[in-house]
This record gives structure tokens, C-alpha cells and sequence, in this order.
């Protein structure tokens, strides 16, 4: 037996086998949070993060501008904020808009980001259709979708 070798204790034994497992938890959380795309994965694709707007509630109904937002265009979406709650609103033609729930069905998180084709919510994933379908889990529920009209600039969501 060489001299070199040492004899540890049990607490630096224990000490180290918990740095070693703290380690290996580690590694295993950030490869998980890495978007590699999974169901479950926030940024499993390329949803890119709404313009959030304000919206003004008086009579049961929120009002929101869409001179100068996105909602100006064809195809533009945008997250609203109101006293009311969040909203999600999608521009399909030049006089007609989807109003959906801005909250996720699955645990209730602010839905922040959108593609093309889909609202996405960054908390665990889950992906709706812009008319509010859940087209991704783990959210079972659809978002709830409201009546809205447009005039003069102004679209009118029933809440």
C-alpha cells in the first residue's frame, strides 16, 4: 500500500456524493430547459413574443386601438391587458379579428408568445390555434373564445 493514499471521512464521503448528485441534477435540468423541442419544451418551435397592448374596459366591454400596433395588418396578433383580463387577438382580414383567453387552460400562465399558425404558451408548452384549439398539450382545454366588433379603428371585445 502506498503512503499517498488517504483514508476520508464519512461526512467528506457523503459530503462529496451530494455534490456529485447535485451536479448530475443539474446537468439533467438545463439539457431538459434546453428546447429540444419536446412536447413539454417552452420553445419547441419559433413562436416569437406578442406585442403586449392596453386595453380600456368600461360597460362590460375592452376597447382596444390598433392604429400603429400590429393589429393594424392582416395576420398581426397581439396580447392585451385589461382590468377585464388577458387577451389574445389575431387579425384575419381587413374587418375581422379572433378574441381568445390570454390565459393558458393548463395551469393558468400568461400566454406571451406566437406563430403564424398558433398561440404558444412559454410555462409548459401547451399550443393553441388562433381560434383557441389546443393543437399541443399539456393543456386539454380550449381557450375561451369572445364575441368582438371593429369600427373606426377600434376593436370592441364582449366581455
Amino acid at each position: 500500500m502506498s503512503d499517498t493514499t488517504a483514508l476520508i471521512s464519512r461526512r467528506q464521503f457523503c459530503a462529496g456524493a451530494c455534490q456529485a448528485a447535485s451536479c448530475a441534477t443539474l446537468v439533467t435540468l438545463v439539457s431538459a430547459c434546453a428546447g429540444d423541442g419536446s412536447p413539454t419544451s417552452p420553445s419547441g418551435g419559433s413562436a416569437s413574443d406578442l406585442s403586449v397592448l392596453q386595453g380600456r374596459f368600461a360597460n362590460a366591454r375592452v376597447q382596444v386601438t390598433t392604429a400603429g400596433t400590429p393589429l393594424a395588418n392582416v395576420g398581426g396578433s397581439a396580447r392585451v391587458e385589461s382590468e377585464a383580463g388577458l387577451f389574445l387577438i389575431t387579425r384575419i382580414s381587413d374587418t375581422a379579428f379572433t378574441v381568445v383567453e390570454g390565459s393558458c387552460a393548463h395551469e393558468g400562465c400568461p400566454i406571451t408568445g406566437a406563430t403564424a399558425t398558433q398561440y404558444v404558451c412559454n410555462c409548459h408548452g401547451s399550443r393553441y390555434s388562433l381560434n383557441g384549439q389546443v393543437q399541443q398539450g399539456p393543456a386539454r382545454s380550449n381557450l375561451r373564445q369572445y364575441a368582438n366588433t371593429f369600427a373606426d379603428g377600434v376593436i370592441t371585445i364582449t366581455v
